[in-house]
């Protein structure tokens, strides 16, 4: 047994899609009665792949005592329900996660590793450091934007784009007050850390009780921060006026946007 992170599944919440059994290379969560159940603690490496896939925030990353990840024995596992390819699917995931974790293969969740770096200035944007920088002017034009607090009509939201924005993308970018927030409706969420039940439907509420022109989802790149598009796609599907057009956006841990395309 280890202090680590480890998936959990609030079956409450659970809608039994199964959207994260597939979204699991490791193979550790089946579905049981119509919930997804963790398979066995040894298989969940911890990285939270499948929390993209969830459209009702039912899974969670947690630190906890649990069972260490068993790169071998879940390799087996995969194999003897995957087969083959479902092996090479691992194996690539495992790549990945070791990437992201610089190197440690001890597991947990990308988006809560520690990682720090220079601030790396163009030369035309270095200052002096006895100088103070220019104080930048909001672009924000109306409140309240969390999610939670947001009403499902609303004047500001009338004829105009709306930006759906994960929480840690306005401290990672400068940019997205002027390339996100200027001149558009906002609305701020974080589907880790947030209670999001009762986001779908608020979401489908604010499509389809307002005119808005354009919806874009703005997320990191981080596995767990996929679950916001997640939720988007969910209340589109309750509720999707003719002819909105919806792009997401992914932006890196250095702030800059590494890919963007129209979901919708």
């Amino acid at each position: 047994m280890a202090l680590r992170k480890i998936i959990t599944i609030n079956e409450d919440l659970c809608n039994g899609c199964g959207n994260c059994i597939t979204g699991c290379a490791e193979g550790a969560l089946q579905m049981v009665n119509g919930k997804a159940k963790l398979v066995k603690e040894t298989f969940c490496d911890g990285f939270g792949d499948c929390i993209g896939t969830c459209p009702t925030g039912a899974l969670k990353i947690v630190e906890k005592e649990a069972d260490e990840f068993d790169f071998n024995k879940t390799l087996q596992h995969v194999e003897n329900i995957r087969g083959i390819d479902g092996v090479n699917l691992m194996k690539e995931a495992h790549k990945e996660h070791e990437a992201k974790a610089g190197g440690c293969s001890g597991g947990g969740c990308p988006g809560s590793r520690i990682r720090s770096g220079a601030v790396v200035q163009k030369p035309s944007q270095a200052a002096s450091a006895g100088m103070m920088p220019s104080v930048m002017k909001s672009e924000l034009s109306q409140w309240p934007v969390q999610l939670h607090l947001l009403p499902v009509r609303a004047p500001f939201f009338e004829n105009r784009e709306l930006v759906i924005l994960s929480t840690c993308s306005m401290a990672t970018s400068p940019d997205v007050q002027w390339r996100y927030i200027r001149g558009r409706a906002v609305a701020i969420a974080c589907p880790k850390l947030d209670r999001t039940e009762g986001y779908v439907e608020k979401l489908a509420g604010i499509f389809t009780s307002n005119n808005i022109t354009k919806v874009t989802v703005l997320r990191m790149e981080v596995p767990c921060c996929g679950g916001l598009t997640a939720i988007v796609r969910a209340a589109l599907e309750k509720g999707k006026p003719e002819g909105l057009v919806v792009e997401e956006a992914v932006m890196s841990l250095d702030g800059e946007i590494i890919k963007s395309d129209r979901i919708y």
